[in-house]
């Protein structure tokens, strides 16, 4: 029999749980198979891994060299298939030919999605929705996504453990959805501290933005009486029926019945930005899907004709492209 990577993993969990009935059921195997498997894998390599009593399974001298290569294989194949799949992705060449674009709900994707299909109607293109910054950046980590389009707080950057780059799409002040008959709709923007009595609403995700706003709130003299948090549908749902006002960007299209107006002083900021793993077949096309993107955010930016115009007095707010972080 020749050793394969399936029986290092096989010697690994065993170690690992220090059981081979517990390494069968990490394994999803059988206990006898698993252990007919460890006895095929000991004759080919002359002699007992483990020493096995009602204690457990401790590895002898043979196993633990095994288990030192191992380590180090295991880690290396899978860093190989991870490069691999994201060469994949793009054939190989400078121009991609098949574009995975993972998203937290917003409407800039959707734009980008549609000038990306007009300039390479022969890509293939794919999307994948997440409210989390984490989930999306394994995937692109794992070769799984090639881009994560992606919300943050201020100036918070992602955890540099995922070891991608960043850049900005746009920053905003983040506004407060209402309904147009509320007393504050009739302004160009509203004063914080005016709606202490408020039951606020806004969209699920990880990231300080709950407390930013907290403390935004707090600067403003007050504690807000209830935060929720919950998918678009509902959030927009609960502004209609007048259980809560909503925190949102002003790329977003307010329904009929609704309006955003901004924050006054601009108390808190979003900033939207494109990730992409620096070593990646994406990497090279990085550019071109910045500038999609950008124009994308220009283009939903100025539906809100409210926030145009009062951005233009918010010369620290607005779009540009600035790298955040690199590997």
């Amino acid at each position: 029999m020749n050793l394969e990577l399936r029986h290092l993993k096989v010697v690994c969990a065993i170690a690992e749980t220090g059981s081979v009935t517990k390494a069968a059921s990490q394994l999803g195997l059988a206990q006898p198979a698993l252990t007919a498997q460890l006895q095929r894998i000991e004759r080919t390599l002359g002699g007992p891994l483990f020493d096995r009593d009602r204690r457990g399974a401790r590895p002898t001298a043979l196993g633990e060299l095994v288990l030192s290569r191992a380590r180090v294989l295991l880690p290396a194949m899978k860093g190989l298939q991870d490069e691999a799949a994201r060469l994949a992705a793009g054939g190989g060449h400078d121009t991609m030919s098949r574009y995975r674009i993972g998203a937290i709900s917003g409407p800039v994707v959707a734009h980008l999605v549609h000038r990306l299909s007009a300039t390479q109607p022969e890509a293939q293109i794919s999307t994948h929705a997440s409210y989390y910054i984490s989930e999306l950046s394994n995937m692109v980590l794992a070769g799984k996504l090639d881009y994560a389009q992606v919300g943050v707080c201020g100036d918070a950057i992602p955890s540099a453990e995922y070891g991608l780059v960043w850049e900005t799409i746009g920053i905003d002040a983040v506004c407060v959805l209402m309904p147009e008959d509320h007393p504050q709709a009739k302004n160009m923007e509203v004063d914080l501290s005016d709606l202490a009595d408020e039951h606020w609403v806004a969209g699920a995700g990880d990231g300080c933005f709950g407390d930013c706003f907290a403390a935004a709130c707090a600067r403003a003299g007050f504690a807000p009486r209830r935060v929720l948090e919950s998918d678009v549908r509902n959030c927009i749902d609960m502004v209609e029926l007048g259980s809560a006002i909503g925190l949102c960007q002003p790329t977003f299209r307010a329904p009929a019945g609704l309006v955003s107006r901004p924050l006054m002083g601009a108390p808190l900021r979003w900033r939207m930005i494109l990730g992409w793993h620096p070593d990646s077949q994406a990497a090279r096309s990085a550019p071109i899907l910045m500038g999609h993107a950008q124009e994308a955010y220009q283009e939903t930016l100025a539906r809100n004709e409210n926030y145009m115009e009062w951005i233009r007095t918010q010369t620290h707010l607005g779009g540009g492209s600035s790298q955040l972080a690199a590997a």
